[in-house]
């Protein structure tokens, strides 16, 4: 049982490091972000239907009555990565990330309301600690600043994608995670298909590697990984070893972006990542 979860704690952090590098992308991709949603959105679900084909994985649903829940799943979706990609353009990665990982402590919040889980009073102080690193992280705030609006927007797409999360976690034992995630980006398609028409999309032309790793790496791969790991985990888990993600994203925004952190980032980076270790080792299954 031990092996197991440490196993499943691996895989979660893996899924983790692929979709942190959705903050260097969408700060470096240089086009509207409806349209960049999109091109994310139908590469990844050409990707997921050729892995559903190969492996046999049914892409039928189990109740006409799923369809509700799987079209509201992809519309959080949707709008936490629109919000999530103007952030970054107009603060930076660090604070665009950052901001993102309040939704900790909104899913933790929300999920009993969700599921028979009852509220773990333990989730407060690991919640109050993540907010902590995020102040030590954050800039000073101003109505006036572009940080500030990127703040506003990073919890906006918190709030999105705590909803989405809560939601694909009532259907999670009943398909499997590629599927789920290939019904979110088929929908989220079609949602956004008529930004196409209404915005510039000729960046395509030369953006292309960079939306074929942000579709394949970051989405396909990695948000997948992460709806799997919704078997072995309780949401609120499941999200605070996740915030990880603004330490690996604001060390790829480093290396590719040349966007040195302050001295506080190291501080705030490292109390979030304590909060992420204390949360993997406490809710490991004897």
């Amino acid at each position: 049982m031990k092996g197991q979860h440490h196993t499943q704690v691996f895989w979660l952090l893996l899924a983790t490091l692929f979709i942190s590098t959705s903050g260097a992308l969408g700060k470096f991709i240089a086009m509207p972000t409806p349209v960049t949603i999109w091109w994310r959105s139908a590469l990844a679900g050409v990707f997921l239907l050729i892995y559903c084909l190969i492996k046999g994985i049914s892409l039928k649903l189990n109740e006409p009555k799923d369809r509700w829940p799987f079209f509201l799943s992809a519309f959080f979706m949707g709008a936490h990565w629109v919000t999530y990609f103007y952030s970054l353009q107009i603060s930076n990665v660090a604070i665009g990330m950052l901001s993102l990982f309040t939704f900790p402590i909104i899913t933790s919040v929300l999920e009993p309301a969700f599921t028979k889980t009852k509220f773990d009073p333990f989730y407060l102080p690991l919640g109050a600690l993540i907010l902590f690193g995020v102040y030590l992280l954050a800039p000073e705030f101003s109505l006036e600043n572009d940080d500030f609006k990127g703040i506003l927007l990073g919890l906006l797409s918190a709030l999105c994608y705590a909803l989405r999360t809560l939601i694909l976690k009532q259907h999670v034992s009943n398909y499997n995670g590629t599927a789920l995630m290939f019904f979110q980006v088929l929908i989220l398609s079609v949602l956004l298909l008529p930004a196409l028409f209404f915005m510039d999309s000729s960046g395509i032309v030369i953006q292309y590697p960079y939306i074929l790793i942000l579709a394949l790496l970051t989405t396909a791969i990695g948000h997948t990984m992460f709806v799997s790991s919704l078997r072995y985990f309780k949401v609120t888990t499941a999200s605070i070893i996740a915030s990880a993600q603004p330490i690996f994203g604001i060390i790829i925004a480093f290396l590719f972006l040349n966007e040195i952190p302050a001295t506080n980032t190291y501080i705030g980076g490292a109390i979030i990542l304590t909060t992420v270790l204390i949360e993997s080792l406490r809710s490991r299954k004897v």
